[in-house]
């Protein structure tokens, strides 16, 4: 018996939009990884990039609970000796609050290939406003 894969044409996949606002920032990845990768799908296999598109508004507006706000910290390397450099929650969310709710999905998704074509279906924005109706998105 031979084994059926499942073709997926990029037209066909939908786009939702995901509202940040208030919400915890785990749940909130935990949501959108599991719509990057398909599982909500019936024809999802781990080895098949069969998700969809996913809009993130309002991620400066997401929630930690606990003293994450504080005690949470990022690291990224420069890539010169000594150049590890530490940023925490608090700070980063000021400043570029789309790259926290970025880090927590990414964390979420397979390590891989596979992963990375995944993640770049996800589009992370500041406020309430979005460059993509004209993909007709479907609020979750």
């Amino acid at each position: 018996m031979d084994t059926l894969f499942p073709k997926v044409d990029p037209s066909s996949r939908k786009w939702f939009v995901v509202d940040a606002a208030g919400k915890p920032l785990g749940r909130v990845a935990n949501t959108v990884a599991r719509i990057l990768s398909g599982k909500n799908k019936p024809t999802w296999s781990p080895h098949f990039d069969c998700g969809d598109h996913v809009i993130v508004v309002n991620a400066e507006k997401v929630m930690v609970t606990g003293k994450k706000r504080i005690q949470k910290i990022y690291y990224h390397y420069t890539g010169y000796p000594g150049g590890l450099r530490e940023t925490t929650f608090d700070h980063l969310n000021r400043t570029l609050p789309q790259r926290t709710v970025e880090k927590a999905v990414k964390g979420m998704l397979p390590q891989g290939k596979l992963g990375r074509e995944m993640y770049r279906k996800l589009k992370v924005y500041k406020g309430p406003n979005h460059p993509h109706q004209a993909q007709n998105p479907v609020s979750l």
